[in-house]
């Protein structure tokens, strides 16, 4: 899953795109049927008819066991796979070893025109800043790395003369935007303060109840904005008096040297604001004024509860940002099932496989983030596939996932939903896995428990469904804090569920919250907790088993944040 914090939020500033300059896989209509050599036999038919008193959800469900998930987890997670990121020597690796999982289970490889039916291919860019970047502002020259670093897919090739307009801090809301004073800004370059306007005691004026808003916790939400706005960069700069650029630009220096990536075609027509972010020291240069004034500009936008006109004027700068650039290829894994008398329809089931892979020399194994929701998929897949073998296959059809680029911009996710090899309207639901692997802070010491996200944000029958399976069967608190719109983490927004919401499909999030070896490389199997994970994965199953099974799709009836 994206990391939440400030630090990992600006890896993923650059990431963006909706398509690729590359012909997508054809759809296949999901009434047909591939055959493959090591399929397995199964069952065509409906559901056999057996004693009442089977419970057959229960019975399937107990296929998914403590030592399955190790066995798979201990081999992805491994060292060998170099922490799966994107596009490199691990996830591949990972997408064979996925793929090969599916095959021999018996899975249908549903994509068709691929080197492999298994594998859903697609063509990524992957871009690197070029040595020599330099910032000028009033003759004096600033370090990369040191005073000033930036993140995204576009730069400036040659050096270049910039006339920055001040933005306050960027935000636009109902009741409070910075953008209404400043006209159009399409083509200009913007300076705007992190964070949030805060009164005398330091709490939050347009988040609720004194809580941060998405505006103080998330830069990409300012970016996103100044994209919209047409804006072509945005100097980000902290004035905050606990801000310690030096330290963070240290932190930073191994993850701006990594590549980011893109949708090849968004990469050649990227019309995304490049985001710098710079030093205090730059920030008042750049702004031509003193701590003093910033500090009273800030004060006076907390106590007034709305935007302040610029005391400002701003310095012109010369930038030089190059950037160097190569395709590359990346996939997503499909294992298809073939339901019954309701096969044209189709259950999601997905997690992604990819993780940030080797940083500053120690491999990120991502134990947890992803590879317990991945080995979930892996785990349920075989126990559908049991029941069909043994004549009790599911009504609907399920498409079993493991997608790629997550931890880059849930990439995989939106290359399927933009190019479905199944069509979207016939894809009833989407229940997907990040992070089922651990205990959160907030749950220790305490019982079972997992988060759920976004189960009732479009389907009421979705939600019920959840709940009438946790009750009859696994009895975990289901903890739905995460599910608030106002919760400044916008879980809801950040893994790949959402790019089938997006499209109006009903989704179901489930995730074990955060922990001290997130994104971090202590992320190994050695601290997964087997008999929690076992739990929710037996609970994702049971959900599964229900919506692939009851006679009518679930209702889309709500559309909530």
């Amino acid at each position: 899953m994206n990391k939440p914090s400030f630090l990992a939020l600006l890896l993923a500033a650059g990431v963006a795109g909706t398509s690729v300059a590359q012909q997508a896989p054809e759809k296949i209509k999901v009434k047909s049927k591939r055959k493959n050599k090591t399929e397995m036999p199964v069952a065509t038919s409906a559901p056999a008819s057996v004693a009442p008193s089977v419970d057959l959800s229960q019975t399937y469900a107990e296929t998914i066991t403590q030592a399955d998930l190790r066995q798979h987890l201990t081999v992805l997670a491994s060292d060998e796979y170099e922490g799966r990121e994107t596009g490199e020597k691990g996830q591949k690796m990972a997408a064979e070893y996925l793929a090969t999982q599916f095959k021999q289970l018996g899975l249908q490889g549903p994509v068709q025109n691929s080197d492999n039916p298994y594998l859903q291919r697609f063509t990524m860019v992957r871009s690197t800043w070029a040595d020599g970047a330099t910032l000028k502002v009033g003759g004096q020259t600033f370090k990369w790395l040191t005073d000033f670093y930036a993140t995204g897919s576009r730069g400036f090739q040659q050096e270049t003369a910039l006339q920055p307009v001040f933005a306050g801090y960027g935000i636009e809301q109902d009741g409070y935007s910075d953008y209404a004073a400043l006209g159009d800004v399409k083509g200009k370059d913007l300076i705007v303060l992190l964070g949030e306007p805060t009164d005398a005691k330091g709490v939050a004026v347009l988040g609720k109840d004194g809580q941060p808003s998405k505006w103080g916790m998330d830069f990409r939400a300012k970016a996103a904005l100044a994209t919209q706005k047409g804006a072509r960069s945005v100097f980000f700069v902290d004035f905050s008096p606990n801000a310690n650029f030096e330290k963070l630009a240290a932190r930073m220096t191994p993850y701006v040297s990594r590549p980011s990536i893109a949708f090849k075609e968004a990469a050649e027509g990227n019309t995304r604001a490049t985001s710098f972010f710079v030093s205090p020291a730059v920030g008042y240069k750049l702004l031509g004024t003193s701590a003093a004034a910033v500090t009273k500009y800030m004060t006076t936008a907390g106590a007034a509860t709305k935007p302040q006109a610029s005391p400002f004027k701003p310095a012109k700068v010369l930038v030089s940002a190059p950037k160097k650039t190569e395709d590359f290829t990346t996939e997503n894994v499909l294992g298809y099932l073939e339901g019954s008398d309701k096969k044209d329809e189709i259950v999601v089931l997905s997690a992604h496989y990819d993780h940030i892979g080797i940083i500053g020399g120690e491999v990120h194994n991502g134990a947890d983030d992803d590879g317990s929701g991945t080995v979930t998929v892996l785990e349920m897949a075989q126990a559908f596939v049991k029941a069909k073998a043994e004549g009790h296959g599911p009504r609907r059809s399920i498409l079993f996932m493991a997608v790629t680029g997550e931890e880059k911009g849930l990439l995989g996710s939106e290359y399927y939903t933009d190019h479905p090899i199944f069509p979207l309207q016939s894809t009833v639901a989407n229940l997907n896995t990040d992070m089922v692997g651990r205990t959160d802070k907030e749950h220790e010491g305490k019982g079972d428990y997992v988060y759920v996200i976004g189960s009732d944000k479009l389907s009421s029958e979705l939600h019920a469904s959840l709940l009438a399976q946790n009750e009859k069967y696994t009895k975990m608190n289901l903890d739905f804090r995460y599910n608030d719109p106002e919760d400044p983490n916008r879980f809801y927004y950040r893994s790949d569920h959402y790019n089938f919401a997006k499209h109006g499909i009903p989704v179901a999030f489930f995730f074990n919250g955060v922990h001290d070896d997130y994104h971090g490389p202590k992320d190994e199997v050695d601290k997964i907790e087997f008999p929690k994970m076992e739990k929710r994965a037996r609970l994702i199953f049971h959900t599964a088993w229900d919506l692939s099974n009851r006679d009518n799709r679930p209702v889309v009836d709500s559309n909530k944040k």
